[in-house]
């Protein structure tokens, strides 16, 4: 059987899709890249957007029209599909998120294959970035969210368990990106079954453990809090940059206290977020700092959205990701009173995207000229693409490289 495979949103549904797909690698299936020439279409939704879901339907109707597969959708879409999705052309199955077994059985496979899921060395499509996902779910309860109830409640897996699947693939990967839904409380919710008893732990401490068991590749942070980050990893950040790559995506979502009130984002305020990441910058000679930032979520007004754009012009940002507010079915914050037209929704964004693109420009700038230690990601028209410590592309001539997957 020929499969093609195709993933939405964030880098733990990569990692899922990774996984399901060694799943099928070892039931005997054949990867193709191409939907025509597929049997079926295995396509990884995500629910963070309206707009993630409406490209998820135009995809699973290019599939039908191109050539004969047959579609399973997974993932967090998935896991609320009112039967939408379902009733999609050629829409086999709908499996809520990405179990492997799970998706065999429903692609009519024997679900054996599913033991070699995330456990076959280099299967991550041949990247020299690899993924570990650490954690999955949440147990807090944003109010623009339905990741939460797609994904379930928050539960970690055990530091051994970590350890030996980075060994695994620091035998084919310079870095390993740690990666999950809410990574900054590792250790704080329940346990995977594969979790030893007692296992319980903190990000800082996985990561100690892991750069102890693995010191060959460098570790990068996934998304994660700026108030999550402890005393354990900004000591790594500032003292380890061989490591832990001296990046830090740390979600925003808005610069008011009102309104990341009305988010139900409790765990920090936007001084407090300013705090720590000030506390970082200072110390970091190179920091590669992005954020999420909402525009135009109910009831914010134009004192609020001035407050985010104060807050984002004040801190050393590099890159900013902007999600237009979109209303989420099942998400309260569908409920709130103040929804805001679409066109002060899309002129906020459009502020947000422009004050982001000018915060990238002015740190390649500043990084011009200066060393970095990359690793290499992709090849392009004689060009190596490079990735830095701080998450910036560089483009190389291939004639300058020695072949390695790191790069300085």
């Amino acid at each position: 059987m020929n499969v093609y495979f195709h993933t939405f949103g964030c880098k733990a549904n990569q990692y899922d899709t990774d996984r399901v797909r060694q799943a099928f690698d070892a039931s005997g299936a054949t990867v193709v890249d191409d939907p025509a020439l597929a049997d079926l279409a295995v396509i990884n939704s995500c629910t963070v957007t309206n707009e993630s879901e409406v490209k998820l339907r135009r995809l699973v109707r290019h599939v039908a029209k191109s050539g004969h597969a047959q579609t399973i959708v997974m993932g967090c879409a998935a896991a609320l599909d009112d039967g939408v999705i379902a009733a999609l052309p050629s829409v086999r199955a709908v499996v809520a998120n990405a179990d492997p077994a799970r998706v065999l059985r429903a692609a009519g496979f024997s679900d054996a294959g599913a033991q070699h899921a995330a456990s076959l060395p280099g299967g991550q499509g041949g990247r020299t970035r690899a993924l570990l996902k650490i954690q999955d779910g949440c147990d807090e309860h944003c109010t623009f969210c339905a990741t939460t109830l797609a994904r379930g409640d928050n539960r970690s897996r055990g530091v051994s368990e970590l350890t030996e699947e980075a060994r695994q693939l620091a035998e084919h990967h310079a870095e390993v990106v740690l990666t999950g839904v809410h990574i900054g409380t590792y250790g704080q919710g329940s346990a995977d079954p594969g979790r030893k008893p007692g296992d319980h732990q903190s990000l800082g401490v996985l990561l100690e453990a892991l750069i102890d068991a693995v010191p060959t590749v460098r570790f990068r942070l996934g998304s994660v809090e700026a108030t999550e980050v402890d005393d354990t990893l900004a000591r790594l950040l500032i003292e380890a940059p061989r490591n832990l790559a001296a990046h830090l995506h740390a979600p925003l979502q808005s610069g008011s206290n009102r309104v990341l009130k009305r988010m139900g984002r409790h765990w920090y305020t936007a001084e407090s977020y300013r705090a720590r990441i000030e506390w970082l910058a200072e110390r970091l000679p190179v920091f590669g700092l992005g954020a999420d930032v909402i525009a135009g979520f109910p009831g914010e007004t134009d004192a609020d959205h001035h407050a985010s754009l104060t807050l984002l012009h004040a801190l050393p940002f590099t890159y900013l990701h902007v999600f237009p507010f979109s209303v989420r079915p099942d998400a309260p914050a569908t409920r709130l009173p103040g929804q805001l037209p679409p066109e002060v929704i899309r002129e906020r964004a459009r502020e947000l995207r422009e004050l982001g693109e000018a915060k990238a420009a002015a740190h390649r700038r500043c990084r011009t000229g200066q060393a970095a230690d990359g690793v290499v990601t992709g090849h392009r028209q004689g060009q190596i693409e490079v990735m830095t410590e701080d998450y910036l592309s560089v483009y190389l001539e291939t004639d300058l490289w020695d072949g390695r997957p790191g790069s300085r």
